[in-house]
């Protein structure tokens, strides 16, 4: 137990520069509470005594804003920056080393049952009020942008943006960090490239000559 609580700690002073000791991290940073909470919770639940563990879910989710179902199976050094508003469902696997900033959504899509919420890779980096929904897949390595919705699965080493979420980098593409305001807009560059084309056209339709128009029209 205590093994896993300095990994957490360590692993909070790797991802955020803001840490400045561990008294700090210990009594201020909500995402270090739920994770312990939960560990504490996933427990119960697996000894099938749910209500039990729900209430200690719904007391931590009182006092972080972080609401992790007791089902949900977390891997080590899980970092939740800031915290507030993240909700992950009852049958998500996280792996290792994965980041998650505040307000995402690791949902399902319905009422279905069994396998209903993603499964997320190790070295996952998810972006703030990213969603990522339903029984998919997402890769290791993977970069999620912020504000995506991601309702397939993502293959590794991949980054993805937009809603719905769209693999814009593969592993061929050699990337760092996940810098959100140089994120691609997939969007964005399919208005440019119609842009580029009805440029073109119109610069083609002024060439023509009155003579073409009517070789053309055969008038």
């Amino acid at each position: 137990m205590f093994r896993g609580i300095r990994e957490q700690v360590e692993t909070i002073f790797r991802e955020d520069p803001a840490a400045k000791s561990v008294l700090e991290v210990v009594l201020c940073y909500p995402g270090f509470h739920a994770i312990l909470f939960h560990r504490l919770a996933h427990r119960v639940y697996r000894a099938r005594w749910y209500a039990l563990a729900r209430f200690i879910t719904q007391i931590t989710r009182f006092f972080t804003g972080i609401e992790i179902h007791p089902g949900a199976r977390i891997g080590r050094r899980l970092f939740i920056d800031h915290g507030m508003g993240v909700v992950i469902g009852e049958t998500t696997e996280i792996g290792d080393d994965v980041l998650i900033y505040q307000n995402v959504t690791l949902g399902g899509t319905g009422k279905e049952r069994g396998k209903r919420h993603p499964t997320i890779g190790n070295n996952v980096v998810i972006g703030t009020g990213a969603k990522v929904l339903g029984n998919i897949t997402i890769g290791d390595h993977v970069k999620i942008g912020a504000g995506s919705v991601v309702v397939h699965s993502v293959p590794h080493d991949s980054t993805v943006v937009g809603i719905p979420g769209r693999v814009v980098r593969m592993r061929d593409e050699p990337y760092e960090e996940l810098e959100h305001g140089k994120l691609p807009d997939p969007e964005a560059q399919e208005i440019e490239e119609l842009k580029r084309r009805l440029e073109n056209l119109e610069t083609l339709v002024r060439h023509l000559t009155a003579e073409d128009v009517a070789r053309t029209t055969g008038r």
